[in-house]
C-alpha cells in the first residue's frame, strides 16, 4: 500500500498565515578578517605552519564536525545551524530504495528522514500501523528517523477509528501503545538511537472530529506518560501543527506543555494554484508563523520546518527553483529552526503536485542542501 495521509483541510484563505511582513533580505556569510603574519628570520618550513595556523584562528574550523560545540545535544538539536531532510515517497517495502535515490537527485545524504504511520493494530504483514519497521531501520543506521503517528486506521472501518477520548482513557494501551512503545525502546537499547515522534500531526484540521481540543492534550499527554512508564527514553517529542494562523486559537488549546514537548513543527507551503492563491515566496510561507509561535507557544523551544514546498507556475517553469534558491538565506534568519524538511510528493486537488519539478529546481535544491548551515555533524 502507498503511502496514505489525510487530506488537508483549510479555513478560509489556506495560504494565508496571517499578516506577512516584509521579507528580510538574506544574509550573506561574514568574511573572516585576515591575520597579517610577519615573517622575519624563521624557515619557510615554519612560515607555511605559521601562516595555516594562522588562518585557521581566523576563520575557526572550516567543517562543523571539527568543532564539539556543533555536536547534537540530547534533544538531537543541532547548535551550529540545521537539519536537511525530506519526504520521500515510497511503499512500505521500497523505503530504503526510494530515499537512495532522493538523495542521488540532491546531491547528499539526509539527516532526517520523515514517514507516516496509522494505529491499527500492530501485525507483522501490515506495517502501516508498525513504527520502525525494518526499511526504516535499515534508512536509520545513518540516518535520524520523524514517525509521525496518526490516530486512524487507514481503509478500516468506522468502528475501527481511535478517538482521542479512547486513548485518553488507556484503552488502546495494550494493543497499540505498548506495543509501539516497546518496539521504540527495544530500538533505542540495540542502537543506542532516538527517534522524533509526532503524535497527529496537524492536529489542528482533526477537530471536531477526533474529539475537542482538551481531548487531544489529554490523549498526547497520556502516550507520553505512558512511554516514560515503560521506560522509553529515547523518544524526541515532536508537535507539529499546519501553521495557518487563522488556527492561532486552536493551537494555543491544543498545545500539550512546555514539559511534554520538545520540538514545535509547522508545516507551510507555496501552493499558488492548488489553492488559487497568489505565489508567495519561501520567507512569506514561514516569517509570520514563525513568530508568531515564538511570542505565544515558545520563545526557545527548538522549531522543525517540518514540510516545506512550493507549487510550480505552468506559466514560468523556473518559478520554483527560484524559490528553492531563497531557502538557505532565509532559514539562517529565523530563530530557533534547527531542521528543514522538504515536501517531495502532492497533495490531493488540481495544480497540487509540490515535488520538485525539472533539472533546474533539482539543482538550486542541491544548493541548498549543500550550504553550511544545513551539514552539521550527526553525532
Amino acid at each position: 500500500m502507498k503511502f496514505a495521509r489525510p487530506a488537508r483541510r483549510t479555513t478560509g484563505d489556506s495560504t494565508t498565515t496571517g499578516q506577512h511582513r516584509r521579507p528580510k533580505e538574506p544574509r550573506g556569510p561574514r568574511r573572516p578578517g585576515r591575520r597579517r603574519l610577519l615573517i622575519t628570520s624563521v624557515t619557510a618550513t615554519c612560515a607555511v605552519l605559521v601562516a595555516l595556523l594562522a588562518l585557521r584562528d581566523a576563520t575557526g574550523p572550516a567543517d562543523p564536525a571539527d568543532d564539539a560545540k556543533c555536536r547534537p545535544t540530547a534533544l538531537l538539536e543541532p547548535p551550529c545551524g540545521a537539519w536537511f531532510g525530506a519526504f520521500v515517497p515510497h511503499d512500505k517495502s521500497d523505503l530504503a530504495e526510494k530515499v537512495h535515490a532522493y538523495e542521488e537527485n540532491v546531491g547528499r545524504r539526509l539527516d532526517i528522514v520523515y514517514t507516516y504511520h496509522d494505529m491499527s493494530a500492530v501485525t507483522e504483514t501490515r506495517l502501516e500501523g508498525q513504527l520502525l519497521t525494518e526499511q526504516e531501520q535499515l534508512v536509520g543506521d545513518d540516518r535520524m528517523l520523524l514517525l509521525s503517528w496518526e490516530s486512524k486506521w487507514w481503509g478500516g472501518t468506522k468502528e475501527q477509528q481511535p478517538t482521542w477520548k479512547q486513548i485518553a482513557a488507556g484503552d488502546m494501551d495494550d494493543s497499540v501503545i505498548d506495543v509501539q512503545a516497546q518496539r521504540i525502546k527495544e530500538y533505542g537499547q540495540r542502537t543506542g538511537k532516538k527517534v522524533f515522534l509526532s503524535f497527529d500531526l496537524e492536529m489542528d484540521t482533526r477537530t471536531p472530529d477526533n474529539g475537542t481540543p482538551a481531548d487531544y492534550v489529554r490523549a498526547y499527554r497520556h502516550i507520553h506518560d505512558r512511554f516514560r512508564e515503560l521506560g522509553v527514553d529515547n523518544v524526541v517529542w515532536t508537535w507539529i501543527i499546519t501553521g495557518y494562523l487563522d488556527h492561532a486559537d486552536l493551537f494555543k488549546s491544543m498545545y500539550p506543555g512546555d514539559e511534554y514537548v520538545d520540538w514545535i513543527g509547522y508545516n507551510q507551503y507555496n501552493y499558488y494554484l492548488c489553492h488559487k492563491t497568489d505565489w508567495l515566496t519561501f520567507a512569506q510561507t514561514q516569517h509570520a508563523t514563525h513568530d508568531w509561535i515564538r511570542a505565544n507557544l515558545s520563545d526557545d523551544k527548538p522549531l522543525m520546518l517540518s514540510e516545506f514546498g512550493s507549487a510550480s507556475d505552468p506559466k514560468r517553469p523556473d518559478r520554483q527553483a527560484d524559490w528553492y534558491a531563497q531557502v538557505p538565506g532565509v532559514l539562517k534568519d529565523l530563530e530557533g529552526v534547527k531542521a528543514a524538511l522538504q515536501w517531495n510528493y502532492r497533495d490531493p486537488g488540481p495544480h497540487c503536485n509540490l515535488a520538485v519539478a525539472g533539472d533546474r529546481a533539482w539543482a538550486n535544491l542541491r544548493e541548498v542542501a549543500a550550504d553550511p548551515h544545513l551539514n552539521q555533524p550527526l553525532k
